[in-house]
């Protein structure tokens, strides 16, 4: 009986311990099953974690490229503004400049018309001079235009006797033929100059070559007022000594040679104005 109930024991605890070896393979089978969803998890989490580690990198470069634009943005409107407010002043001036120009063209095309004019006048003056006087030696008389002036230089042999300041007749004859042509051009002026070397003089109460060159301009003044009734408020009496010479005064030929009279021609200031004024009312101007 004892024998039984041992044996009833035995196999009860073989059973017993059967069961629990079972559960303990099944329990230890669960946890590896769960440690294997945890490290699964575990991963899949990292990776969530390191991606919205990346997004939230990637959202704030964003979010700053977003704020860059905005201000970039506003700039460029700010600028645009400011464009076209210099843009409109731009226009405005070059406008004026325009208008600035134009003035001073049409200023220059009014000073060249009155300018062509003038020489215009002067170049008919010239040819009455030399057709008048074309008869003399070229080297008693020269006629020259310069700088829109026209110049007649008679030599001293011409008009004068050696230090004398009376007009031969010869020289009136000239001179009458000069007063011809300038009383024929009432819009001009002249000046006459009396040109000497430098060989020093003195000759009763004349002192030097100031007085000689004066005196000899005065005497033809007076010849061209009396004998040919040239306007004396037309013309102008000058000595210019010996200090403007043609030539070195270190021989009798460059001496003879700065030894003259030249009458000046000039227009009137305000003639030549009123080519001026002239010339602004020129329609192909205007």
């Amino acid at each position: 009986m004892k024998k039984i109930i041992l044996g009833c024991l035995g196999a009860a605890l073989l059973l017993s311990s059967c069961v629990s070896q079972k559960k303990y393979a099944d329990l230890e089978s669960k946890q590896k099953q769960t440690q294997d969803l945890l490290n699964s998890a575990t991963v899949k989490l990292n990776d969530c974690l390191a991606e919205k580690a990346m997004n939230d990198s990637r959202l704030k470069a964003l979010e700053d490229q977003n704020n860059f634009l905005k201000a970039n943005n506003q700039e460029l409107i700010n600028n645009m503004g400011n464009l076209t407010t210099l843009t409109s002043k731009g226009a405005e001036n070059l406008e004026k400049s325009l208008e600035s120009l134009q003035e001073k063209d049409l200023t220059i095309r009014k000073l060249q018309n009155a300018i062509t004019r003038r020489d215009s006048v002067n170049l008919s003056l010239v040819q009455s001079l030399k057709g008048v006087l074309g008869n003399l030696d070229d080297t008693d008389i020269e006629i020259s235009v310069e700088k829109g002036v026209v110049f007649v230089s008679i030599s001293d042999k011409l008009l004068f006797s050696s230090g004398s300041y009376n007009v031969t007749s010869r020289a009136k004859e000239v001179l009458g033929k000069v007063a011809k042509v300038v009383n024929n051009k009432p819009d001009f002026e002249f000046m006459v100059e009396g040109h000497t070397d430098n060989v020093p003089y003195r000759k009763g109460v004349l002192l030097d070559n100031w007085d000689l060159s004066v005196k000899r301009a005065t005497s033809i003044v007076r010849i061209l007022q009396n004998d040919y009734g040239v306007d004396p408020k037309r013309m102008t009496a000058a000595g210019r000594s010996e200090y403007i010479p043609l030539a070195p005064n270190d021989n009798a030929a460059d001496r003879a040679k700065n030894r003259r009279t030249r009458i000046v021609v000039l227009p009137k200031i305000d003639q030549f104005y009123s080519m001026i004024e002239e010339g602004m009312k020129d329609p192909k101007i205007n």
